[in-house]
């Protein structure tokens, strides 16, 4: 069987994605299988994600987006919405000496506005502690749905539009995206998911228009580096037409 650094060198370093999107599921399933609370599955899950940012770092993606708490979370028994806001903190925290060690830079997505106090401030000191960092952005996605960002964007250009700041002529989908909560980032190239399900759940609706998408039917806690450069070599296999033909994008890449 392959090793690790087998694996990694198999890959074709041209064809890293940029940008990988994750969902991380699967968490509540896997402690349930494990005879245990919900809460025992996301505490286990935080050592993939530090896996998971580890080797994607190492691989050189520059974008790596985790869904961590969605909108309909907030909708989850209080007692463990409150676990979920402090284990989030807590290990956010925890693993900020790694991520500026490893020149990882952490940043959010999402409605802050309702996230407690203690979390949002928390975690502003943990950006402000790795804003210098110029190697991955490790990008969490907090208090996230794409159709709260897209209403967002929408309303921010009707207010300029009605401030004459904008004209309703030139929105475009480059005008549009300037409006994102991702408008720092490029769009993913690969999205993943966890634990089963074959949707995506409400997230970055419109910045994955074309990525690739990638399900596997391991849980998160179990999702290990080995399985996320498997992704990496399943999106290498894949030929990206962008609505193009098969021999327009084999003439282009020979041009």
């Amino acid at each position: 069987m392959a090793s690790l650094s087998d694996k990694i060198n198999q890959l074709d370093p041209t064809r890293i994605p940029r940008h990988v999107a994750i969902i991380m599921d699967g968490n509540g399933r896997w402690a349930k299988q494990h005879g245990q609370e919900r809460s025992f599955g996301h505490e286990n899950g935080v050592s993939t994600v530090r896996q998971v940012t580890e080797i994607a770092s190492e691989v050189g993606v520059k974008y790596l987006t985790l869904y961590t708490f969605s909108t309909e979370n907030w909708d989850r028994p209080q007692d463990e919405v409150d676990a979920l806001m402090n284990l989030i903190v807590v290990s956010i925290e925890q693993q900020t000496p790694d991520l500026i060690k490893n020149n990882v830079r952490l940043t959010t997505i999402g409605d802050m506005s309702r996230m407690p106090e203690f979390a949002s401030s928390r975690l502003r000191k943990c950006m402000q502690d790795t804003g210098h960092c110029t190697g991955l952005v490790l990008c969490l996605a907090l208090s996230y749905s794409s159709r709260w960002e897209i209403v967002e964007a929408c309303r921010k250009m009707a207010v300029e539009a009605v401030e004459g700041k904008l004209n309703p002529a030139d929105i475009d989908d480059e005008a549009f995206a300037a409006r994102l909560a991702t408008r720092d980032m490029p769009d993913p190239d690969l999205l993943i998911r966890t634990g089963g399900d074959l949707r995506v759940s409400n997230y970055l609706l419109w910045q994955i228009a074309y990525s690739e998408l990638y399900f596997t039917s391991k849980y998160w806690p179990d999702f290990s580096k080995e399985d996320f450069v498997e992704a990496i070599a399943d999106f290498q296999s894949r030929e990206r037409r962008y609505g193009k033909t098969s021999e327009q994008v084999n003439n282009e890449n020979e041009a």
